[in-house]
Protein backbone atom coordinates (compact mmCIF):
# COMPACT_ATOMS: atom_id res chain seq x y z
CA UNK A 1 0.00 0.00 0.00
CA UNK A 2 1.30 3.67 -0.92
CA UNK A 3 2.33 5.58 2.05
CA UNK A 4 0.77 8.92 0.40
CA UNK A 5 -2.51 7.31 -0.11
CA UNK A 6 -3.26 6.52 3.01
CA UNK A 7 -3.39 9.69 4.43
CA UNK A 8 -5.54 12.60 2.37
CA UNK A 9 -3.04 15.90 1.86
CA UNK A 10 -3.47 18.68 2.16
CA UNK A 11 -1.75 22.29 1.14
CA UNK A 12 -1.31 25.14 3.55
CA UNK A 13 -0.56 28.42 2.26
CA UNK A 14 0.16 31.19 4.32
CA UNK A 15 -2.55 34.03 4.88
CA UNK A 16 -2.32 36.72 2.60
CA UNK A 17 -1.46 40.03 4.32
CA UNK A 18 -1.92 43.39 3.46
CA UNK A 19 1.37 44.68 2.11
CA UNK A 20 1.17 47.45 4.31
CA UNK A 21 0.60 46.05 7.51
CA UNK A 22 3.32 43.78 9.19
CA UNK A 23 2.73 40.57 11.00
CA UNK A 24 2.53 40.68 14.38
CA UNK A 25 5.33 40.29 16.79
CA UNK A 26 5.51 37.87 18.63
CA UNK A 27 6.77 38.49 22.24
CA UNK A 28 9.33 36.29 23.80
CA UNK A 29 9.54 35.36 27.56
CA UNK A 30 11.95 38.38 27.95
CA UNK A 31 9.80 40.98 26.55
CA UNK A 32 6.69 39.77 28.98
CA UNK A 33 6.17 41.43 32.24
CA UNK A 34 7.53 39.82 35.34
CA UNK A 35 4.53 39.44 37.32
CA UNK A 36 0.67 37.61 36.32
CA UNK A 37 -1.12 40.99 35.43
CA UNK A 38 0.35 40.86 32.19
CA UNK A 39 1.13 44.55 31.96
CA UNK A 40 -2.48 45.37 32.23
CA UNK A 41 -3.19 47.47 35.02
CA UNK A 42 -0.22 49.99 37.01
CA UNK A 43 1.32 48.47 40.44
CA UNK A 44 4.12 46.11 41.22
CA UNK A 45 4.01 42.79 39.43
CA UNK A 46 3.87 40.48 42.45
CA UNK A 47 1.71 40.89 45.51
CA UNK A 48 3.40 42.64 48.58
CA UNK A 49 2.11 39.08 50.58
CA UNK A 50 3.69 36.79 48.21
CA UNK A 51 6.84 38.70 47.94
CA UNK A 52 7.15 38.92 51.75
CA UNK A 53 6.56 34.91 52.19
CA UNK A 54 9.37 34.10 49.41
CA UNK A 55 11.99 36.79 51.07
CA UNK A 56 11.17 35.96 54.55
CA UNK A 57 11.03 32.08 53.61
CA UNK A 58 14.85 32.86 51.97
CA UNK A 59 15.80 34.59 55.08
CA UNK A 60 14.40 31.63 57.48
CA UNK A 61 16.01 29.31 55.16
CA UNK A 62 19.58 30.89 55.17
CA UNK A 63 19.38 31.51 58.67
CA UNK A 64 18.90 27.52 59.24
CA UNK A 65 22.36 27.14 57.52
CA UNK A 66 24.06 29.95 58.84
CA UNK A 67 26.13 29.17 62.20
CA UNK A 68 27.00 33.25 63.24
CA UNK A 69 25.29 36.55 61.95
CA UNK A 70 28.20 36.93 59.77
CA UNK A 71 27.77 33.53 58.24
CA UNK A 72 24.32 34.73 57.43
CA UNK A 73 24.81 38.37 55.97
CA UNK A 74 27.68 36.46 53.83
CA UNK A 75 24.88 33.72 52.64
CA UNK A 76 22.48 36.69 52.02
CA UNK A 77 25.14 38.59 50.46
CA UNK A 78 25.98 35.73 47.63
CA UNK A 79 22.05 35.30 46.84
CA UNK A 80 21.91 38.78 46.50
CA UNK A 81 24.85 38.66 44.04
CA UNK A 82 23.48 36.49 41.83
CA UNK A 83 20.08 37.95 41.49
CA UNK A 84 21.69 41.16 40.67
CA UNK A 85 23.43 39.55 37.98
CA UNK A 86 20.77 38.15 36.22
CA UNK A 87 18.47 41.33 36.83
CA UNK A 88 21.43 43.57 34.97
CA UNK A 89 21.14 41.47 32.28
CA UNK A 90 17.43 41.30 32.47
CA UNK A 91 17.17 44.97 32.44
CA UNK A 92 19.99 45.23 29.74
CA UNK A 93 17.56 43.11 27.44
CA UNK A 94 14.77 44.46 27.93
CA UNK A 95 16.25 48.47 27.96
CA UNK A 96 16.86 47.98 24.19
CA UNK A 97 18.23 51.53 24.38
CA UNK A 98 20.71 50.58 27.35
CA UNK A 99 24.13 50.50 26.60
CA UNK A 100 27.01 49.52 28.69
CA UNK A 101 27.92 51.77 31.23
CA UNK A 102 31.60 52.74 31.39
CA UNK A 103 31.68 55.11 34.48
CA UNK A 104 31.11 55.07 38.07
CA UNK A 105 28.11 57.58 38.27
CA UNK A 106 26.13 56.75 35.23
CA UNK A 107 25.76 53.16 36.29
CA UNK A 108 25.06 54.04 40.08
CA UNK A 109 22.37 56.04 38.61
CA UNK A 110 21.33 53.30 36.49
CA UNK A 111 21.38 51.13 39.40
CA UNK A 112 19.13 53.50 41.85
CA UNK A 113 16.43 54.74 39.07
CA UNK A 114 16.08 51.84 36.97
CA UNK A 115 17.27 48.65 38.04
CA UNK A 116 15.51 49.83 41.45
CA UNK A 117 12.06 50.58 39.77
CA UNK A 118 12.29 46.91 37.69
CA UNK A 119 13.48 45.13 41.77
CA UNK A 120 10.74 47.47 44.25
CA UNK A 121 8.37 49.67 41.88
CA UNK A 122 9.90 52.67 42.52
CA UNK A 123 13.39 54.51 42.44
CA UNK A 124 15.32 54.73 45.46
CA UNK A 125 15.12 57.84 47.32
CA UNK A 126 18.57 59.13 46.51
CA UNK A 127 21.91 58.66 45.75
CA UNK A 128 24.95 60.60 47.58
CA UNK A 129 28.57 60.69 47.66
CA UNK A 130 30.30 60.63 51.01
CA UNK A 131 31.78 63.52 52.31
CA UNK A 132 34.62 61.56 54.26
CA UNK A 133 35.91 59.45 51.11
CA UNK A 134 35.77 60.21 47.58
CA UNK A 135 35.18 56.49 46.44
CA UNK A 136 32.52 55.96 48.64
CA UNK A 137 28.35 56.51 47.50
CA UNK A 138 25.12 55.60 49.27
CA UNK A 139 21.77 54.46 48.07
CA UNK A 140 18.98 55.71 50.33
CA UNK A 141 15.77 54.13 50.68
CA UNK A 142 13.49 54.97 53.43
CA UNK A 143 10.88 52.51 52.56
CA UNK A 144 13.08 49.45 51.93
CA UNK A 145 10.52 46.83 51.61
CA UNK A 146 13.06 44.00 52.25
CA UNK A 147 13.25 44.83 55.63
CA UNK A 148 10.02 45.65 56.74
CA UNK A 149 8.62 41.91 57.10
CA UNK A 150 12.10 40.35 58.86
CA UNK A 151 13.02 40.63 62.32
CA UNK A 152 16.60 39.82 61.68
CA UNK A 153 18.83 43.03 61.10
CA UNK A 154 21.16 41.70 58.71
CA UNK A 155 18.47 40.83 56.26
CA UNK A 156 19.28 43.91 53.97
CA UNK A 157 22.59 42.08 53.53
CA UNK A 158 20.39 40.46 50.26
CA UNK A 159 20.01 44.21 48.71
CA UNK A 160 23.48 44.90 49.11
CA UNK A 161 24.86 41.47 47.36
CA UNK A 162 21.98 42.95 44.73
CA UNK A 163 23.89 46.07 44.21
CA UNK A 164 27.14 44.09 44.18
CA UNK A 165 26.12 41.64 41.67
CA UNK A 166 24.95 44.66 38.95
CA UNK A 167 28.20 46.30 39.74
CA UNK A 168 30.13 43.43 39.49
CA UNK A 169 28.74 42.79 36.41
CA UNK A 170 28.90 45.75 34.82
CA UNK A 171 32.62 45.64 35.37
CA UNK A 172 32.89 47.87 38.89
CA UNK A 173 34.37 45.68 41.50
CA UNK A 174 33.14 47.21 44.64
CA UNK A 175 32.65 46.08 48.32
CA UNK A 176 28.73 47.10 49.29
CA UNK A 177 27.84 47.06 52.99
CA UNK A 178 24.14 47.77 54.17
CA UNK A 179 23.02 49.74 57.18
CA UNK A 180 20.00 51.07 58.34
CA UNK A 181 19.55 54.46 59.69
CA UNK A 182 16.79 55.28 61.83
CA UNK A 183 15.00 58.31 61.36
CA UNK A 184 17.38 60.59 63.96
CA UNK A 185 20.45 59.85 61.70
CA UNK A 186 21.92 56.85 64.12
CA UNK A 187 22.65 53.51 62.76
CA UNK A 188 21.13 51.06 63.87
Amino acid sequence: MNPSSQYPTRRIEPPHHNHQSSPPRVQSIYDRPLGGNGGTRPGPAVSLSAFALLYSELVQYHQNKSSSMNDLEGNLERCGMEVGTKVLELVSFRERSYKRETRLMNILHHLSITIWRYLFGRSADSLERSMDNDDEYMIYDDRAVTSSFCNVRSVDAFVSGIIAGVLNASGFGARVTAHSVSAGGDEG
